[in-house]
């Protein structure tokens, strides 16, 4: 799905099944909230945190692409409300980092293994 096919598919479920969007404000909470939830997984598959319950640990992977997939939502239902089109904010954004990067990470050091 191209980015702009997912923001139009987020636009059509909020407003036929999701009533309406929640205000800005209270997107952006909820964003940090799935952001937060998404670090919790993290720190336990890939740093020194353990899980709690077996089944956490059995069903990590597959929350992991569900904790990504609810902040793409959130994120998708933000550009909608705030008129962001989020398949040119990459493009330039890559541009950017095509120019302003093109040689900073391969001299950097600390990269070299």
């Amino acid at each position: 799905m191209e980015i702009k096919e997912a923001q139009a598919a987020v636009d059509h479920w909020i407003k036929t099944v999701g009533v309406r969007y929640y205000n800005e404000l209270t997107n952006t909470a909820i964003l940090m909230e799935e952001v937060g939830e998404l670090a919790r997984l993290m720190a336990r598959i890939y740093g020194e945190q353990s899980f709690k319950r077996a089944e956490d640990e059995a069903n990590a992977q597959e929350n992991l692409g569900s904790e990504m997939g609810d902040i793409l939502f959130v994120l998708l239902c933000l550009a909608n409300q705030t008129g962001v089109d989020l398949g040119q904010a990459l493009e330039d954004i890559m541009e950017k980092r095509k120019i302003r990067d093109a040689e900073r990470h391969a001299n950097n050091p600390k990269l070299k293994s």
